[in-house]
């Protein structure tokens, strides 16, 4: 006979396996219809431990819809125009609309801006990346070619960032990375939500520089449209 004592552990154990599994299984990408990259002079590249599980680019969506690009995601991807590089001090922005917050799934995802871009598309790829998420935090976040850190391990709140209403309520991000001599700090709405020495962001496992090209980062199984992208000296 199995006393209930001896049983506890076993119990908690089987528990905590099914609520992993059944979160993992919430929070896998989901192919979205008509994928694909239709704009001229874009591309893209979806995460690594994306491709290891069996995704693939044409499983988002990016498309021109009217004056906006529109994005729909499936895996985490990251898109960049060849033609769109930034160097020495400049100002990469852009506006994101997420037109119904969670709607492709149960919790927010990110999106946001790429800057300093060297080898995209290859395993040895870099860039920074500040992006917003429609609960109110914000992520800056990189790769190197490994991924790196600098705002933490989790999401950061911001009063800046903008809350959606509700889940299916639409939400407006403006979002900008600014590179001023040693600074390099990503603006949300408007107002500075973090700021790092450049010798933070460029240094081993991190950018190689500062300068290179800008993008748009997005999470995975999430939507957006994106607007007004630009840099400035």
């Amino acid at each position: 006979m199995i006393r209930l004592r001896d049983s506890v552990p076993a119990v908690i154990a089987l528990t905590l396996a099914f609520v992993a599994t059944d979160a993992h299984a919430q929070d896998e990408s989901i192919a979205v219809a008509d994928g694909g990259i239709s704009v001229p002079g874009w591309t893209g590249k979806i995460d690594a431990r994306e491709a290891e599980q069996g995704q693939v680019l044409e499983n988002a969506s990016f498309a021109m819809d009217g004056e906006a690009i529109h994005i729909k995601t499936g895996p985490a991807v990251t898109y960049w125009n060849s033609d769109n590089e930034a160097t020495g001090d400049y100002t990469v922005s852009a506006t994101f609309t997420e037109p119904a917050y969670m709607a492709m799934g149960d919790h927010p995802h990110p999106y946001g801006l790429i800057v300093g871009g060297r080898d995209l598309g290859t395993d040895q790829q870099s860039f920074l990346y500040c992006s917003a998420y429609g609960n109110g935090s914000f992520i800056v976040r990189g790769f190197g070619p490994e991924p790196f850190q600098l705002s933490g391990r989790r999401p950061t709140a911001h009063d800046a960032v903008n809350k959606a209403a509700g889940p299916d309520e639409p939400v407006v991000q403006q979002i900008a990375v600014d590179v001023r001599g040693e600074t390099v700090s990503c603006s949300i709405n408007g107002s500075v939500v973090a700021s790092y020495d450049r010798s933070e962001v460029v240094a081993d496992g991190r950018l190689k520089s500062t300068d290179g090209l800008f993008g748009i980062r997005m999470g995975h199984n999430t939507e957006a449209r994106v607007t007004d992208l630009s840099v400035s000296h």
